[in-house]
This record gives structure tokens, sequence and C-alpha cells, in this order.
């Protein structure tokens, strides 16, 4: 068979898998094949060397489309049902094949986009052409079979870390953001401020790193490969200080909240890792001071930042991205990177001289 056939073959069979899925696609399909689709763009588009600022304004715009995608999927697939939750919508509703067509057909919209745009304009981020696949050498087919292989690994896991439950809860998740404004004010108490101050003299702070278990954690996993996505810091062992930037838990906005440890506790998944920091008086008491002055001025999570690795407003972070801040204002911090492209794990993986020590494992171990 000619390239050319190949071609026209595949087009057709995306076609038939579109018609498929419109058919017979349930909530949960329709959830994995926009993340199929994101990772094979996401793939094709970071390959190449080079256009680093327009590959990240691609991945950005994909990642986004994906988000749109879910939300719009988890709107009209679901319905409210009698007892509160969402069910999938009954067939037999007026609205039930429109709905089906709206999600079917903004599938191909970011593959649209990858064809009239980044093909057109930037050439070089996408598939070779059909005159280029003669020059394929023997690396880029091993390279290209390593991406499927690792895709397949990912793509086997989102069964089980993106059941409809979840992802429903994500998809409501996002609507609570904002990263342009704040939108967290005073979560953390006079009372958390008091027990804070009592751990002053001792001479550590404590950071953790943890798989939280969240819809959200699991979520990034997916594209992180990393196991441990979140990351706070606390002035006891104990963590009863333990604050960073999170989702507020539904509890308070998402922003600088305190860290409820019960709560990861109960999820089965959950895992968190404690290593301590030495550190002086001064520095933990410049450090409460400091979050002081974001819990008192406001503060906002920066979901787009962890694709944009961008800060709109100086107290608008991710978990890793506070935490370094905190750390390096205090000349705390024992490895060189630009704060809003740390990742949690960097704490532990960078951390060359050992300067941490690893104190308890909760979810494996309990705090002795």
């Amino acid at each position: 068979m000619s390239l050319t056939k190949y071609v026209w073959l595949s087009n057709l069979i995306i076609l038939l898998a579109m018609a498929g899925l419109l058919i017979f696609g349930t909530y949960t399909i329709y959830i994995l094949v926009y993340i199929a689709t994101f990772l094979v763009l996401l793939a094709r588009t970071s390959q190449p060397r080079g256009q680093n600022l327009v590959k990240l304004g691609l991945i950005f715009v994909f990642g986004f489309f994906l988000a749109v995608q879910i939300v719009v999927a988890t709107q009209l697939l679901l319905v409210r049902g009698i007892e509160g939750g969402r069910v999938p919508i009954d067939p037999a509703r007026a609205s039930y094949w429109p709905r089906r067509v709206v999600c079917t057909l903004i599938l191909v919209i970011p593959l649209i986009m990858a064809r009239y745009i980044v093909v057109g304009k930037y050439s070089q981020l996408y598939l070779p052409s059909i005159k280029e696949t003669g020059t394929i050498g023997f690396a880029e087919v091993k390279d290209v079979v390593s991406r499927v292989k690792n895709f397949v690994e990912i793509a086997g896991n989102t069964g089980e870390n993106l059941a409809p439950g979840k992802l429903v809860e994500l998809a409501g998740d996002l609507t609570r953001h904002n990263s342009f404004n704040y939108i967290n004010e005073g979560s953390l108490t006079a009372d958390y401020f008091s027990r804070a101050e009592e751990m002053m003299e001792e001479p550590n702070l404590y950071l953790i790193i943890s798989r939280t278990g969240s819809p959200g954690s699991d979520f990034i996993s997916l594209f992180t490969h990393k196991t441990y996505n979140h990351a706070s810091i606390s002035f006891d062992r104990e963590l009863e200080t333990a604050v960073s930037y999170n989702g507020g838990n539904n509890v308070y906005p998402p922003g600088l909240n305190p860290e409820m440890i019960t709560d990861f506790t109960k999820r089965g998944n959950a895992s968190l890792l404690i290593y301590s920091l030495p550190c002086t008086s001064e520095q933990k008491r410049n450090i409460l001071q400091k979050i002081r002055e974001i819990n008192e001025h406001g503060s906002a999570y920066n979901i787009l930042g962890l694709v944009t690795k961008h800060s709109f407003r100086p107290n608008i972070m991710f978990c890793s991205q506070f935490v370094y801040k905190l750390l390096e204002a205090e000349g705390l911090i024992y490895f060189e990177k630009v704060g809003r492209s740390v990742d949690p794990t960097d704490f532990i993986e960078l951390d060359y001289r050992r300067i941490l020590k690893f104190e308890y494992e909760i979810g494996m171990e309990q705090p002795g």
C-alpha cells in the first residue's frame, strides 16, 4: 500500500471511529478519547527541537481545549439525578443526540488547528510530509516507537485515575479557580498563627511532598509521570501547621490554605513524604511573617501557571512555587531553578548534598 493510500485509509478510520463514538460512546470513553488526542498532539508538538516559545503556546492551547472538552462533556452528557449526583442523560430526552453531536464535534477542533495552523506556519513542529518520509532513519523510528509505548503505559492508568466520579469532581473544581485575581483572603486564622508561633524555637522546617489522592493530583500525574505532585511546608513535625497553595478542599477558595492532613489520609491512594530542613528561629519567623502577609493581601492558585509557567500577580502561585519562594527568600534553598518551573519532586531529586533528612511517611508508616 502506498503512503498516500495509507493516509486516506487512516482518515477513513478516524471518521468511522468518530461515528462509533457518537453512537456508542459513554461519558468515560469521551473523556479518554479527549485525553488520548491531547497526548498525541502533545507528543507531536514537543518532539522537535527549537521554537520553544511557539511549542509552549501550542501546548497551552491544546491543554485549554482539553479542559474545555472535559467541562462541556460533563455538562452535556451528565445531568443531575434525583439524589443530587450526576448521572448519564436519558436517551429518551429530545436533546440526547444533539448533545452527543456537540461532544463529538469538539473533538476535532484541536486537530483542525494542528492541521491548518501548525502545519501551515510551523511545519517543523509536525510529522514529516510524504516526500520527507523517505529520509526517516532508524533513530527517528525508534524514538516514535518509544513514545507510543510510553503513551500506552500512560493510557493504561487512565481508567483508574479518571473514573467518571473523579472527572466530574475535576471538571467542577476548574470553575473555582482564578489565575488572574486574588480570590482567597484570611483563610489562615489567628489560631493557626498562634500555633505556628509556638514552633519557632524548633530548629527545623518540614517539607511535605505528597500524592494527595485527589482527582487533580491523579490527572496531573498522567502527564508528569510523577507519583508525587504536591508540596507543602510545616513549622512542626506533626504537621499541625502545614500550609501550602491548594484547592481549599471545597472549604476555602483555591490559594494559600492550611493543609488538611486528616483528609489526605482518608484517601486510600494518598501518600505523604515528610522531610526536615535545618533552619534558625529567625528564618522561621521571617517565613511565618511572609505567610501572614500573603494571607492578609490575598492569593489564588495558579492553575494556568502549571502550563504557562507564568504568574500574573505576585501571590498567584502553585504549591511548589510557593514553597520554593519561601525558602529562597531566607537562603534555605539548596538547588537553583526558576521558582515558576519547580516541580514538587525537585525538592527531593535535586537535593544532591543531602540537606534534607527523611522523617517519616504517611500512607505506609505513621509518625513515631
